[in-house]
């Protein structure tokens, strides 16, 4: 997002308290992330992504019963203060792209597993809390 921001001076925006809003966003997004660790930590079960077939338990409690990949939404909130920091607004591409593609190839791929260790636990789970927000 920094190279983006460079090489395209012309999509530029700056407003009052960009940083501090920049701060913010960024600020949650960590605090989010680093909460869903804890859980995952606390629980005993993998934060590993790449082997969700490996985990214990699900995690249902906390941030989890807001949104089912708070670690996901941490980090778009990360890129989405790298965005409002650069003020570039290419860098929405990148947040957009990001979403698109962490869904499609991770989030997917991890309910498909969950699903199929945890049956119809998962399946109630999913039913009451969002993918995202």
């Amino acid at each position: 997002m920094w190279g983006i921001d460079r090489l395209s001076p012309a999509s530029d925006v700056a407003f009052a308290g960009q940083v501090l809003l920049a701060w913010l966003v960024g600020g949650a997004g960590a605090v989010i992330l680093f909460l869903a660790l804890g859980l995952f930590r606390r629980a005993e079960t993998t934060v590993d992504p790449r082997y969700p077939s490996r985990s214990d338990t699900i995690v249902t409690g906390g941030i989890y019963r807001v949104t089912r990949n708070p670690m996901y939404v941490g980090m778009a909130l990360v890129l989405l203060a790298i965005a409002i920091a650069t003020g570039d607004v290419l860098n929405l591409l990148v947040l957009a792209f990001f979403l698109w593609f962490i869904t499609r190839f991770q989030i997917r791929p991890e309910e498909e597993a969950l699903r199929a260790k945890f049956g119809e636990a998962y399946d109630s789970y999913t039913r009451r809390v969002r993918r995202w927000l």
